[in-house]
């Protein structure tokens, strides 16, 4: 993989941090602006509404040029997370997050489209999940390091972090993508958006945002699931939080290895395992073992299953390099918006803070019968697999070129 992947990494690191930090620090939030825990929860519903929003609009306005592009919305980035940490009004802070948002957004679609140029055809699973695995690092490190400052000095803290990690992000950015890779002729966003009536790709997208919808909804509620069903103290959240972002990693890294080749098997297994264990998670909340050893193996199977939709949407959109990005990225938000409202929803209602596992565990048997439905009514393979030409008697690849007569082997 070339070393601007990484670079680019670096900088959806920072931004990750920002996106996720606020699950190990809602009741600070709260407490300081006098709002309650799923006013406070809802910051991250805003932050993935301006992703949805944000995608498609700013990657249709930096198709000119990429790398401007990435340096805009990352000092964006930067600058609200510096109004961010020094409000006083809820207000106010939702407005930086939802402006945050977008600019992240724009990031990220951008940021996938030329880590996808960048890379041989056949590639863009491992592309994605290098991409990703800045996300994923920022769960190990940018979030509990959020929580612990938070405990130390404050959320405000945390906010002072992610910019000042945007610094050399910034840099890296601008001294490392490429300009004959960024700077070209402009797409044509009428070809791009024709290229995305796929019903195959809409099936993969919707699929996509439930799954995310379901990490999301359990996620953001973690810290107080923990400290007020399992019972462990604020100073055990950090490692908590750190054990979600390791298993995160690690799916991403199984994701990038077989979202390329194999991704029916693991979309499959790891959607009925996911189903399977937020279930289990909900009723065995309140043992710290099953807490800690959930926490692991939902953020890997979670992060495998959307690293792998992610891809398989990328191949899906080939025709729309520009706006397949965008449109992943803001399908996977749309999830991130939904699972953080549903949950908070269900404790209010008096469900308690078990009740967004169970939440996230109906939102995956709702991806899982979308994909069986799909998948009867088109006679074939489970979508986001591309199949082989119809007239060829070879069995369908993940990974067979348009027009190839027959399916290459492993």
């Amino acid at each position: 993989m070339p070393l601007v992947l990484y670079l680019l990494g670096l900088a959806v690191f920072a931004q990750g941090t920002s996106e996720f930090m606020l699950s190990g620090l809602l009741s600070d939030i709260a407490t300081d602006l006098d709002v309650s825990v799923p006013a406070a929860g809802s910051l991250t519903s805003a932050f993935a509404v301006g992703m949805v929003v944000g995608a498609p609009l700013t990657a249709v306005l930096s198709m000119r040029s990429r790398r401007r592009a990435l340096l805009a919305f990352l000092v964006t980035c930067l600058l609200v997370h510096v109004v961010g940490a020094l409000t006083t009004s809820y207000a106010v802070l939702l407005a930086t997050r939802v402006v945050g948002a977008l600019a992240n957004a724009g990031f990220l679609a951008v940021a996938l489209a030329t880590a996808t140029s960048l890379v041989a055809p056949d590639a863009k699973g491992r592309a994605t999940s290098v991409l990703l695995g800045g996300t994923t690092l920022a769960c190990v490190a940018g979030v509990p390091g959020g929580a612990l400052l938070g405990q130390l000095w404050g959320w405000r803290a945390a906010f002072w972090a992610v910019a000042l990690v945007s610094l050399p992000a910034v840099v890296a950015v601008a001294r490392s993508v490429p300009a004959d890779a960024a700077d070209r002729a402009p797409a044509d966003a009428r070809a791009e958006l024709c290229a995305l009536r796929s019903p195959r790709l809409l099936v993969t997208l919707l699929l996509g945002a439930l799954v995310n919808g379901a990490t999301f909804c359990a996620f953001t509620y973690l810290e107080p699931l923990a400290t007020h069903v399992t019972g462990v103290g604020e100073a055990w959240l950090p490692g908590l939080l750190a054990l979600f972002g390791l298993g995160s990693f690690a799916g991403v890294v199984l994701g990038g290895r077989v979202a390329d080749r194999r991704p029916v098997p693991l979309l499959v297994a790891g959607s009925l395992a996911l189903l399977a264990g937020w279930a289990a998670f909900a009723v065995t909340a309140h043992h710290p073992a099953a807490t800690v050893v959930f926490t692991f193996v939902l953020g890997t199977l979670s992060f495998a299953v959307g690293s792998t939709l992610i891809a398989r949407a990328l191949y899906a959109a080939a025709g729309a390099p520009t706006l397949g990005g965008a449109f992943a990225t803001a399908a996977f938000n749309v999830g991130a918006a939904v699972g953080p409202w549903a949950g908070g929803r269900a404790i209010d209602a008096g469900l308690g803070h078990r009740s967004p596992l169970w939440v996230s565990a109906l939102l995956v048997a709702l991806a899982l019968l979308t994909a069986g439905a799909a998948a009867l009514r088109a006679g074939r393979r489970p979508p986001g697999v591309t199949p082989a030409p119809a007239s060829t008697s070879v069995p369908p690849r993940p990974w067979t070129a348009p027009g190839s007569p027959r399916a290459p082997r492993p």
